[in-house]
């Protein structure tokens, strides 16, 4: 075998890189190597796994690689994103990587693509050029729209993901392996909004509060509902005195709006919290924090003006940070109360100061470093009233982002298996195909635990065309409900239509006229019972997505009442049923979901279907463990399944 120099490698991302090159047989070497230059491959996300994935394709022997990445390279991405240097920080992933790809390898074509996945040009056509398409992605949306139009062009899918030392692999291909959506894909942890907005118990709760509640109020669009309180803290003496405290006036000191905020959000809140006695009888009581009690009159004569900021105008807007102000230096370090305060007000004032333009449009993003600060900073403060432990910024970070750090061997290895797996799909050697788990610890003296995979679930409504069963009170929820919260934002759908037998209720598209969209639109605000063709206890409606070419049946069933807290939605989606109960019970299984996402990573449901044979020695009758994991890395969310407790399923065959 030639050899090749690694001194920018671990010795394990030599194990892994070595053997995707492990030489075949003879006869079976000079098949492979033809199947290799002549395919087509895309890739989809150039991230952490992206690097390594496109280095190992051109090392490997592939000759035409396209690459659509959506991002552009921050800072953090340069300590395992090998193919980034820090000049190219703010430039597209998928350019840089090509460019950097074909310094070594020139001869090869690769084509990149700074744009959404999503993006109407990325159709079925387009993915029908394609001989394998491999995934590198971070979010389940964007996983959920490529499996889709994989099925729809009948071309095979290599999926992965990463999550610290745990790292999996797995192969979909159209009747011969279950698609990425066979199986229930956990959800986010959530809890109640009174639980963010009230009794907070946990530091987790105080970020989602200071994320989703106050960052968004102060910086985010001024017209999206949120429960805030946000009325003055005086008796409605005066018009002016119920005014929503947020507004800042034109002519309002930026210090002093900070300080109004702080009092109110910290101080007369908490305050009016606890006037109700009952809610306090058996926990434990919030203390209110005024802002002249923690911090000095006037704290541009303490740290100078806004104006010195670590960031000019022209930097990125991203990089202007309050820490350098106050003399903090290290994330890792915790802030006491004053430390927290003074960013707080530090950081609020540079908002206004430097990002003003930006201000009504912004949204979270843990690469912002003024908005972890900010969000650190409130959640330290509310955790303090509520007796709750502080956290640091590293820490904050890392729950407000979903952040599980990521590791550069495992994408390496990880990437080695993609290409492995890519290999056995150009041949056709179906009955060779593996799910491989990347274990932190040895099983069976294994790091890597390969697993045949699932033969397609009859019940999945993606690529079995099961029906799906929707519990929903028809005379109160209006169409916008169930076009916001199941179509879009359960079953994944960018451009829907939906119809009621031959009726047309609901279509998005760029070639509709004034009419077509006057009347759509009328459509969304009218109950499901008052629409031109009623939707009714027992109703069929068809939902498809014309960009992804999926098309499914739900099966509509009338029901008054919903649990609150169990199902805020007022509805119920329930994906395995083949049809609705006609017995009166509900058809749906426990919703446990809340009002507001926060990000703990949650175990996944039980499976009820059969399990996939693992292997000779494998062990039976386990449950399937499942976690949903998403990190700071492009090759984050990951459903890791345990293949130690993986039962029997029937084999792909």
């Amino acid at each position: 075998m030639k050899s090749f120099h690694f001194s920018n490698l671990t010795n394990l991302r030599c194990i892994a890189y070595c053997s995707v090159l492990s030489l075949p047989p003879p006869m079976d070497q000079q098949q492979q190597q033809s199947a290799i230059q002549g395919a087509k491959v895309l890739m989809v996300g150039a991230g952490g796994i992206g690097c390594e994935l496109l280095k190992t394709l051109a090392l490997s022997g592939f000759h035409d690689i396209h690459i659509i990445d959506m991002d552009t390279i921050e800072v953090s991405n340069l300590n395992r994103q090998f193919l980034f240097r820090r000049s190219h920080v703010g430039q597209s992933k998928a350019k840089v990587a090509r460019d950097a790809v074909l310094r070594f390898r020139p001869h090869i074509n690769i084509r990149s693509y700074h744009a959404n996945v999503k993006n109407p040009e990325f159709d079925v056509d387009f993915f029908k050029q394609f001989d394998v398409v491999l995934n590198g992605l971070d979010n389940l949306d964007a996983r959920r729209h490529v499996n889709r139009l994989c099925l729809a062009a009948d071309v095979p899918l290599v999926e992965s993901g990463t999550t610290g030392f745990l790292g999996q692999v797995t192969v979909h291909v159209k009747g011969k392996t279950e698609c990425y959506e066979c199986q229930t894909k956990p959800t986010p942890k959530t809890y109640p909004v009174c639980t963010i907005t009230s009794t907070p118990t946990k530091f987790v709760h105080c970020i989602v509060w200071a994320k989703e509640l106050l960052f968004a109020k102060l910086f985010g669009d001024k017209n999206q509902d949120n429960d805030l309180n946000v009325r003055a803290n005086k008796a409605a003496s005066s018009s002016k005195e119920t005014e929503d405290v947020f507004e800042r006036a034109d002519d309002e000191d930026i210090e002093q709006y900070g300080r109004k905020i702080y009092d109110h959000v910290f101080g007369y809140n908490i305050e009016a919290a606890l006037s109700n006695e009952e809610t306090w009888k058996n926990r434990r009581r919030p203390r209110p924090i005024y802002s002249k009690d923690v911090l000095p009159e006037s704290l541009t004569q303490k740290n100078g003006s806004t104006q010195n900021c670590s960031a000019t105008d022209g930097d990125d807007s991203t990089t202007v940070s309050a820490m350098p102000l106050l003399g903090l230096k290290n994330p890792q370090e915790l802030w006491g109360l004053t430390q927290n305060s003074l960013v707080f007000i530090e950081a609020l004032k540079l908002f206004f100061a430097k990002r003003k333009k930006e201000i009504g449009h912004l949204t979270f993003d843990k690469d912002d470093q003024l908005a972890v600060e900010f969000v650190t900073a409130a959640a330290n403060i509310r955790a303090e009233s509520f007796g709750i432990p502080l956290h640091s910024l590293f820490e904050a970070k890392g729950i407000a982002g979903n952040i599980v750090h990521a590791v550069a061997t495992t994408n390496a290895i990880v990437a080695g298996l993609i290409v492995i797996e890519a290999i056995k799909v150009l041949k056709k050697d179906a009955d060779k195909y593996r799910m491989t788990y990347c274990l932190e610890h040895p099983s069976r003296k294994m790091l890597l635990m390969p697993v045949e995979p699932f033969e397609p679930n009859p019940s999945c409504y993606v690529c079995s065309k099961t029906p799906l069963v929707l519990e929903i009170n028809t005379q109160k929820s209006k169409l916008r409900d169930l076009v916001d919260k199941i179509v879009k934002a359960k079953l994944g759908m960018n451009l829907p239509l939906i119809m009621h037998g031959a009726s047309l209720l609901y279509e998005v598209g760029d070639d509709l006229d004034d009419i077509m969209v006057a009347n759509y639109n009328a459509n969304l605000e009218k109950s499901l019972s008052e629409l031109p063709s009623p939707v009714i206890n027992g109703s069929i409606l068809t939902v498809e997505d014309l960009q992804q070419e999926l098309s499914c049946k739900i099966n509509v069933k009338h029901r008054e009442e919903f649990d609150e807290e169990k199902e805020p939605e007022g509805m119920v989606l329930s994906g395995w049923t083949q049809s609705p109960a006609t017995n009166g019970e509900s058809a749906s299984t426990s919703n446990n979901e809340s009002a507001v996402d926060v990000t703990e990573s949650s175990s996944g449901p039980e499976i009820a279907s059969k399990k996939r044979k693992l292997s000779e020695t494998q062990p039976e009758n386990h449950k399937r463990e499942t976690e949903n994991v998403e990190s700071e890395d492009d090759d984050d969310l990951v459903e890791i399944e345990n293949p130690m407790t993986v039962s029997k399923k029937k084999r792909v065959a």
